[in-house]
């Protein structure tokens, strides 16, 4: 595909907490059909990637995914789903030159200074259900790696998929590293601030509500918004709607995109 006589940014997308590549199987074929080049990624410690995750650090993350984005043609797309949203800004304040355009999905999108557990303090006395999985998810006796039980996955993230697809999303979630998730961002204007962003609300959403989605658009304003009546993995449970909403911004001429 083409953008009046350029090719289209190859686009990157990266898991959230305790998923993996697998988290992008049903949304990836929508975007090839529209002529994308897609590299869903595994992060250090997740997915099927054999590193122990109790070892595994947020500089970890932005690294891999640097090696990753360096076989490509750069700048390119990163979509970036849950927590997934905070290596997309992590990496877009490292190497700012290499990224187009971020879309967040129900992502993690921090404002300087701040960690999700901040976020969610801020929120918690008008909306209780700010905790999220959070009181679900279980901890290692050392606190360096966590996993979400099957039943509480279900509830939180796989809210609107049918039970089999719900079950099966479950059972493929891994224990996720601290040290890749809980974090405080660090971004700067002249460069996190200057890259195009597209914040996909999902409007049924158990683990990161709508009011915290809405809370982090305030506090790092910006992003264009699009919403879908989805719950937390709308790449899942409706991927034909979210490859509708994100592919005109996906298509959008980087240049045009930054000026506007």
């Amino acid at each position: 595909m083409t953008l009046q006589g350029k090719k289209a940014d190859p686009v990157v997308l990266i898991h959230g907490a305790w998923a993996g590549s697998w988290v992008w199987d049903r949304l990836v074929p929508h975007l090839e059909a529209a002529a994308f080049a897609c590299h869903a990624i595994d992060l250090p410690g997740n997915g099927s990637d054999a590193l122990d995750p109790a070892v595994v650090s947020f500089e970890s993350y932005l690294d891999h995914v640097y090696g990753v984005v360096g076989k490509l043609t750069a700048p390119v797309s990163l979509v970036a789903h849950s927590g997934g949203g905070n290596v997309a800004s992590g990496f877009s304040e490292r190497w700012p030159n290499l990224v187009s355009r971020i879309i967040y999905i129900a992502g993690i999108m921090l404002p300087d200074g701040m960690s999700f557990v901040d976020i969610v303090d801020k929120a918690i006395e008008n909306y209780p259900d700010a905790v999220g999985v959070n009181p679900s998810t279980v901890y290692s006796a050392d606190g360096l790696v966590t996993h979400v039980p099957p039943e509480a996955a279900i509830t939180h993230f796989f809210n609107d998929c049918t039970a089999d697809e719900a079950r099966s999303a479950a059972r493929r979630l891994t224990p996720q590293g601290e040290g890749g998730r809980a974090i405080v961002m660090r971004t700067t204007a002249r460069r996190f601030g200057r890259i195009p962003r597209l914040y996909v609300e999902a409007l049924n959403d158990k683990s990161v509500i709508l009011p915290v989605q809405r809370l982090m658009q305030s506090l790092s304003p910006g992003a264009r918004v699009v919403s879908l009546p989805t719950g937390h993995a709308p790449q899942l449970s409706a991927p034909d709607q979210l490859a509708e909403a994100i592919i005109p911004f996906l298509r959008a001429d980087r240049n045009i995109l930054a000026t506007s």
